[in-house]
């Protein structure tokens, strides 16, 4: 699909491409070009004022301010303002309100919302003429995610699939290997890498974190995206239709016979905290204090983590089943369907995209760049931090699997969450196909309700 984007637009190119120079500083350099000229009306003084909207952390945050400086000394027909929000779920409810910055940022969560109210404009076109070569520099599974109907809705910014950070003390891999137990195999032409591993080795590892009684070995949130993974490297399925769910899938018998072995592993108290464990603190509480050997989780912890001086840790892939897969969350850029400056609106999504703007997020540590140029340098990569195989999350991208698009989320998190739960901790004998069922059938509730019948008019 996504080579289909980049034939679309460049079919229908009008102009020269945006210019993206690298830099090895922290601020990026300024736009050398602009793939448009100024309005025929418009005085040679006269500046064009944007919005852009963004969510993350403060040093996220800070750093896109940083980006959209530089594009300002880079111009003097365009100015960008920097809009802020907490979080994604703020920024959605800022766009649908009718209060949309001409550029801003979205989760791919929110892209079926998104589109409905008909609040995006496509994006492929605009970044072609700008010179955005987005078929062979970016992410292909990001680019495509947000795709809609054969249009680029916005383009891909970030990537964070989920993998596992583990605290290398208390899971040695050299000590369990020269212990006979078993452990994942080092990448061919490296000493000591490794970068994935089968769920025998997994539950090795947890196992060994636990010796002396000083740790527990793994904590997975008892969640559909916690479990999620494991379901899709069994062979199994979440929904019973990656276009239009009317239901989750559980209880297929792929799904059943992934998570009966998964769940050996995550239900097992001698390798898991204890509830009163996690009422005393968080599962990352007791990562971070060396309380617990393994967690899952996305790139956003990096920096926490490094802030933890007693703390040394690495990630490793999810654990394989019997391919590999995970999940995670994606960011993009978009242009508002109803901004008056579109073509100015495009020259700073290009801008934003490029390989210094993209650096001068990245070293914040939050995110996991779309754009594989900045993905595979040392700016990402990071030799000589924490974790020392950052690579594992891209290569994790490649097995990511993206659900489909909801407008009811929530609400299905809401139905079905304790019953998910329940499957994870749930103490006692677990009959794991009635309780699928069960938790299918009350997906069905959200997803394809039964309509009622309406009343006959009155006589």
């Amino acid at each position: 699909m996504l080579r289909r984007w980049a034939a679309a637009a460049t079919a229908m190119t009008l102009c020269v491409g945006l210019a993206a120079c690298s830099g090895d500083g922290d601020t990026p350099e300024p736009p050398q070009g602009s793939a448009t000229t100024d309005t025929p009306t418009a005085s040679p003084t006269e500046v064009t004022r944007l919005t852009f909207g963004a969510y993350g952390s403060v040093d996220e945050l800070e750093a896109f301010q940083r980006v959209v400086d530089a594009f300002n000394v880079g111009s003097t027909t365009r100015e960008v303002e920097l809009v802020t929000w907490p979080d994604h779920e703020a920024a959605l409810e800022s766009v649908l309100a009718g209060d949309a910055p001409d550029v801003f940022m979205a989760s791919r969560r929110d892209l079926g919302q998104l589109t409905a109210a008909e609040a995006t404009q496509p994006v492929s076109l605009l970044l072609d003429e700008r010179g955005v070569d987005f078929g062979d520099r970016y992410s292909r599974d990001a680019v495509d995610a947000f795709g809609v109907e054969d249009d680029l809705q916005c383009m891909a910014y970030s990537v964070s699939p989920m993998v596992i950070y583990y605290n290398d003390e208390l899971i040695d891999f050299e000590r369990m290997e020269r212990r006979g137990l078993d452990v994942p195999s080092v990448e061919t032409g490296t000493e000591d890498v490794r970068t994935r591993w089968n769920l025998e080795e997994f539950a090795a590892a947890a196992q060994f974190a636990t010796r002396g009684g000083r740790a527990d070995g793994v904590w997975i949130e008892p969640t559909l995206q916690g479990l999620a993974p494991f379901i899709y490297s069994g062979g199994g399925k979440i929904f019973d239709d990656t276009g239009e769910p009317t239901s989750l899938a559980l209880s297929d018998d792929a799904t059943v016979d992934a998570l009966d072995r998964t769940l050996a592993v995550l239900r097992d108290s001698a390798l898991t905290p204890s509830p009163s464990d996690l009422e005393e603190s968080s599962a990352l509480q007791r990562f971070r204090q060396g309380k617990l050997g393994m967690i899952a989780g996305f790139r956003d912890l990096v920096p926490d983590l490094r802030q933890r001086s007693e703390l040394s840790f690495d990630t490793i892939a999810m654990p394989v089943l019997e391919e590999a897969a995970t999940v995670g969350d994606i960011d993009g850029l978009c242009i508002s369907a109803d901004t008056e400056h579109v073509n100015e609106a495009a020259d700073f999504l290009a801008y934003a995209v490029s390989d210094s703007a993209i650096e001068t997020v990245t070293r914040t540590g939050y995110i996991v760049p779309a754009n594989t140029e900045v993905a595979g340098s040392e700016v990402f990569i990071g030799p000589g931090r924490q974790p020392a195989t950052s690579k594992v999350f891209n290569t994790a991208i490649r097995g990511m699997v993206v659900p489909p698009l909801l407008d009811n989320g929530e609400e299905l998190v809401e139905a079905v969450g304790p019953m998910i739960d329940d499957l994870v901790t749930d103490p006692g004998v677990l009959d794991l196909e009635l309780a699928t069922e069960e938790i299918d059938e009350a997906s069905r509730g959200v997803l394809s309700p039964e309509e009622e019948p309406s009343e006959s008019p009155s006589e």
